[in-house]
């Protein structure tokens, strides 16, 4: 069997991956800042996290995947300035932080069922392991790698000769000193916070707890490590998220860690997917106008199709969102799902032999680095093939199904949409021959021949078949 090949963001190369312990692996995600609604580009790490997992599992590992939910301690500022997103979120909504909370955890899970995205074993909440994150923090002032200032208690990282090698930061460098010079109260400028103290303003915050070193609340990084730890144990597999996370987030995360544990590696792989980019820049919500899953369903988009048109990159490739893209990627899911559906119930077998092979190859895709391009192409070419018969391509098509998620194995229920869309383009193409309009039915013809979809032109009419 093709040995499972990762890409390890902290090498910066492709390694073999074996679990720490033996079938089963540990896998943490980092999970969403629940103080609005997640778009499109927030949406991809689960995405890639989802057949990270799947692939794990047809591969025969057992995986415990945990899932934070961040409702505390995320400022708008990276560098440790700003406002915590929950409390603006809250004051600009005249909702409680607790309600803004709640509302858009649940729209965030919902979107993950959307997108086939298996539920993690363990969720977690920031504000549900205080406790733990204080822990950590007087482990960390013990050990001497923190000092306290009017505004926070700071991990000193100029006591870790290692920091920054995941992001391979270079400490003097313009961009570390921009991202964090906001703070003048830090020794350094790449010191972070694990605990902000309160202003002590006559308008309390509405989430802040009791600390040794007086009320606030924890800083963002320090609960990934603290619920991390907690639940998946040190060290463990895998830890993913984006790649904006490698030069702030996970950096800090590995420091305080590994100096609180004693342990190097903390975590064995770091994996993160690319950029999603929408009008030429990165999707974020501050920068505007960005689309969620509801915006996509609302143009006719299933959000299936919004799974395809990521599984259509590799994960750690830039990939740019259009309107085209989007439409283009519910095309083809259509067509795979026709597919699908023609072999559901089929009883033609044929070419049994060559079952393996494209298992083979399917496997292999995945195991280069989660290849789901190439998987992708591998089920297309069985679902074509005329060596196989249709019993074959269904059961392949359901094996490949429990990696892609794409619902093929429900194929069949969108097959009168289909057809309704082929019949309503005949009908206009036979208007436009009508017309005379030769250069409109060509291109109606071009457009069905791109769904698999092939014209014969008869003395009684018009009829169709798929390729």
């Amino acid at each position: 069997m093709t040995e499972l090949q990762l890409y390890n963001t902290f090498t910066r190369s492709k390694e073999r991956f074996s679990a720490l312990e033996r079938r089963q692996v540990r896998m943490y995600s980092c999970g969403p800042t629940v103080y609005g609604h997640a778009h499109l580009g927030n949406m991809r790490p689960y995405v890639f996290a989802d057949l990270l997992r799947r692939t794990l599992l047809w591969c025969g590992y057992q995986v415990k995947h945990v899932i934070n939910i961040t409702d505390v301690g995320h400022l708008t500022d990276d560098a440790d300035a700003g406002e915590d997103k929950m409390e603006l979120a809250a004051r600009n909504l005249d909702l409680s932080a607790w309600e803004i909370a709640e509302k858009w955890t649940q729209v965030f899970k919902d979107d993950l069922v959307k997108l086939h995205v298996l539920a993690p074993e363990i969720w977690c909440k920031a504000t549900d392991h205080i406790e733990e994150q204080i822990d950590m923090i007087r482990t960390l002032e013990d050990k001497g790698f923190t000092y306290k200032t009017r505004d926070a208690v700071y991990f000193d990282t100029t006591r870790d000769p290692q920091y920054g090698t995941l992001a391979r930061l270079n400490l003097d460098a313009q961009q570390t000193q921009e991202r964090i010079e906001a703070s003048s109260h830090k020794r350094s400028p790449a010191d972070f916070a694990l605990w902000k103290l309160s202003p002590g303003e006559v308008a309390k915050r509405q989430m802040e707890w009791e600390s040794p070193w007086g009320v606030g609340f924890p800083g963002w990084h320090i609960e990934c490590s603290a619920m991390s730890s907690k639940y998946l144990g040190v060290p463990f597999d895998i830890h993913t998220g984006g790649v904006d996370h490698i030069p702030v987030h996970h950096t800090n995360e590995i420091a305080q860690s590994e100096n609180a544990f004693g342990v190097r590696p903390w975590v064995r792989f770091w994996m993160h997917n690319g950029w999603m980019m929408f009008d030429t820049a990165k999707m974020s919500k501050s920068a505007g106008g960005v689309v969620t899953l509801d915006d996509v369903e609302e143009m006719g988009i299933e959000p299936e199709a919004f799974r395809y048109f990521l599984l259509s990159a590799h994960y750690r490739q830039q990939i740019s969102y259009s309107q085209d893209a989007i439409e283009g990627a519910q095309a083809s899911l259509r067509r795979l799902r026709r597919h699908a559906a023609d072999v559901r119930d089929s009883e033609e077998s044929a070419g049994a032999e060559q079952v393996e092979l494209y298992r083979g190859r399917f496997r292999d895709a995945l195991a280069d680095d989660l290849n789901s391009p190439q998987a992708l192409a591998v089920a297309w070419e069985a679902v074509r093939s005329r060596e196989l018969g249709g019993r074959e391509k269904w059961a392949l098509l359901v094996e490949f199904d429990r990696v892609l998620a794409l619902g093929l194995e429900a194929a069949g229920l969108d097959v009168l949409d289909v057809d309704e869309d082929v019949k309503r383009l005949i009908e206009e193409r036979e208007r436009a021959r009508a017309e005379r309009d030769w250069a409109r039915a060509d291109e109606i013809r071009d457009r069905l021949l791109e769904m698999d979809i092939v014209l014969e032109d008869k003395p009684g009419g018009t009829r169709w078949r798929r390729a």
